[in-house]
C-alpha cells in the first residue's frame, strides 16, 4: 500500500476466538479502548479474527460431527454455510457492535470481499479449507481513508467464487502483506515464557527450535509461536505475541511487553 504524505502505517491485529469470551468479563476492554486512541492519533487499524471454537460449538449444537485429518480440522463443503455464518456473520457483527460502544466506526468484512485475496484449496485435502494469496488492498484503503476500522473474518474465496474456511493466522498475514505493515498476535497470554516463567522479550528461529525441543514451549503456545515465526518470514519483519490486556502498553507506550518473534 502506498503511504501518502508519510502517514503512519496501519496496525494489523489478529485476535483468536477466545477474545469474544473476554468481552463479558470486564467493563472496559483494553484492546478496543486502545484502538479508539490510535484512531484519534490518526493511526489506522485492521482487526482480523477467527473463531474456530465457536464454529465447533455451533456444529455440536446441530449434532454435526467435525473431524480431523492428520491433526487438521476438516471443513466439508456442506459445513461452509455454518462456518461462514458464525465467522463472517455472528462473530464479525458482534465485534462491530462492541466497537460501537467505544465510538469506533467499524465495518465488518471478510477476506473474500473486495478481491483482497485469492485462495487455493489446502493441499492436505481437508475440504473447503483455503490458503490465501494477497491480491488487492483497495477496499481496505477506502475504509481506512474514511476513518473506519475494517474487521476481517477469515472466510476467503477462489477465483471461481468458491468460499473457503481460512486459518485466521494466515488471513492476518495476508492483510499485513497487503498493507506492508507490522502484525500483532493478541491472545490471553502475556507473551512467551522461558523455563523460569520469565517473559522473553525476543525470540529468534534458533531459540524457538531449542525451546520446543527442550519442552519449554509446548502445545498451544508452540502453535502460536510457529504461526508467528511463519508470519515474520512471510511479512519480512518481526511479529509481536502479546496480551490484548497489554494493548495500550504495546501499541501506544511502546513498552517492553509481549514477545517479538524475529524474522
Amino acid at each position: 500500500m502506498a503511504n501518502p504524505n508519510n502517514a503512519p502505517l496501519p496496525v494489523v491485529i489478529k485476535i483468536g476466538g477466545s477474545f469474544f469470551a473476554s468481552l463479558t468479563k470486564t467493563a472496559d476492554n483494553e484492546l478496543l479502548s486502545t484502538i479508539r486512541i490510535l484512531q484519534a492519533k490518526g493511526r489506522s487499524v485492521v482487526l482480523v479474527h477467527g473463531g474456530g471454537e465457536q464454529v465447533l460449538e455451533r456444529l455440536n449444537d446441530l449434532n454435526i460431527v467435525s473431524t480431523r485429518k492428520n491433526g487438521l480440522r476438516v471443513t466439508p463443503d456442506e459445513h461452509m454455510p455454518i462456518v461462514t455464518g458464525v465467522l463472517a456473520g455472528e462473530l464479525n457483527k458482534q465485534l462491530v457492535g462492541e466497537c460501537a460502544k467505544y465510538s469506533i466506526n467499524a465495518v465488518g468484512i471478510s477476506l473474500a470481499d473486495g478481491n483482497m485475496a485469492n485462495c487455493t484449496q489446502h493441499p492436505a485435502n481437508i475440504g473447503a479449507v483455503g490458503v490465501p494469496t494477497a491480491n488487492s488492498s483497495a477496499l481496505l484503503n477506502v475504509l481506512m481513508q474514511a476513518n473506519m476500522v475494517p474487521i476481517v473474518a477469515s472466510i476467503g474465496k477462489d477465483e471461481a467464487g468458491r468460499l473457503y474456511n481460512v486459518n485466521a493466522d494466515h488471513a492476518a498475514i495476508c492483510i499485513a502483506q497487503l498493507l506492508h505493515t507490522k502484525l500483532y498476535f493478541f491472545a490471553d497470554i502475556s507473551g512467551v515464557l522461558d523455563s523460569k516463567k520469565a517473559l522473553l522479550a525476543t525470540l529468534s528461529a534458533k531459540q524457538i527450535d531449542e525451546l520446543i525441543q527442550q519442552g519449554v514451549i509446548t502445545d498451544g503456545m508452540a502453535v502460536k509461536v510457529n504461526a508467528a515465526q511463519f508470519a515474520a518470514k512471510e511479512i519480512g519483519q518481526s511479529v509481536t505475541i502479546g496480551s490484548w490486556n497489554d494493548a495500550f502498553k504495546i501499541l501506544i507506550d511502546n513498552a517492553v511487553c509481549g514477545t517479538e518473534i524475529l524474522y
